[in-house]
């Protein structure tokens, strides 16, 4: 078997992942209208259902988002209505986002989300967990070289 150049582009992983995310964003976009939310929103919400009450510098990190980018976010979903931030009272600098009602009353709606994901995706339920793990994987040990250079 010959060797495939490897500057070809369909020999190019990171624009395989890259055109893959814009296609399962594409995906959310309209599974997440009847929420009024976007992808990145949902993901914070994911968080806050997941604990509520969580600081900024806490969504920041899970997500791998810096606060420059994460609080204009923030503020458009409490205008929203669906999170509320307040200043800690054991720490000033922090401010901690909380569900509100009209948030809390949004998972309801997002339980279907996932699986609709799946289907849209046309993945067997079973592909799954070993696709996640190898994202996983590939993610861990990524980071693990970006932070150790």
């Amino acid at each position: 078997m010959e060797d495939q150049n490897p500057l070809l582009l369909e020999s190019q992983i990171c624009f395989k992942i890259y055109t893959l995310e814009r296609e399962i964003t594409k995906l959310y976009r309209n599974l997440l209208q009847d929420l009024d939310m976007t992808y990145p929103q949902y993901l914070v919400m994911l968080l806050l259902w997941e604990k509520d009450g969580m600081t900024v510098k806490e969504i920041g990190k899970r997500l791998f988002l810096d606060s420059g980018t994460l609080t204009p976010m923030l503020k458009r979903m409490e205008a929203n209505g669906i999170i509320k931030r307040r200043r800690s009272t054991e720490d000033e600098r922090s401010v901690i986002i909380s569900l509100t009602k009209k948030g809390e009353q949004l998972k309801q709606k997002a339980e279907c989300i996932p699986s609709k994901l799946v289907e849209d995706m046309s993945l067997d339920h079973g592909e799954l967990p070993t696709l996640n793990k190898t994202l996983t994987n590939m993610l861990y040990r990524l980071q693990g070289q970006t932070t150790s250079n």
